[in-house]
């Protein structure tokens, strides 16, 4: 019996309680459910991939998911779905905003390959409003992410802004 394969991918910089609940819910979905930690210099990000990669399997690790894997790429979405033998590409969706392009990232991808199906999940009420820029600004500007992040990587984004400095006046 052929194996259903899926791909979530992100940045995760950082991993938010809001990943943690699509890569939950996207483990049900799939035989194996592969997280692709990709690079994206344009999100300015605050950890290394290498960081990213090790914070990922750690939270990973921490869910206790046994079909659940980490792997790094730098490639279109497309090529690294291909590389995995995956046909389902899981995203999340926190808002219509979000749809807006992942609906058109859908179909770029359809036109790329007809035969991996993108699966929208929508986030849980209580974490739609998770994002992982907005953690790191919180956390910029000197502010609690506690509900937002688990507390290893709180403590992994704390350290980060205490090396790079504080923003704002206080």
């Amino acid at each position: 019996m052929t194996k259903r394969i899926g791909i979530y991918p992100g940045t995760f910089d950082p991993i938010t309680l809001g990943h943690a609940d699509i890569i939950r819910r996207g483990a049900k979905l799939v035989d194996k459910l592969i997280l692709g930690v990709t690079t994206n210099p344009s999100k300015n990000p605050m950890f290394t991939t290498d960081e990213r990669f090790a914070m990922v399997e750690r939270e990973v690790n921490n869910l206790g998911l046994d079909n659940v894997a980490v792997v790094g790429f730098n490639s279109l979405l497309v090529k690294f779905a291909q590389s995995q033998s995956a046909s389902v590409i899981i995203r999340g969706l926190r808002a219509v905003a979000d749809f807006e392009y992942e609906y058109q990232m859908a179909g770029m991808n359809q036109q790329l390959d007809d035969d991996i199906e993108t699966v929208f999940l929508m986030a849980d009420v209580s974490l739609q409003p998770i994002a992982s820029k907005l953690v790191k600004e919180i956390a910029l500007y000197g502010g609690d992410i506690t509900p937002f992040v688990s507390p290893p990587v709180r403590d992994e984004v704390i350290a980060r802004v205490e090396k790079i400095g504080r923003k704002g006046d206080l």
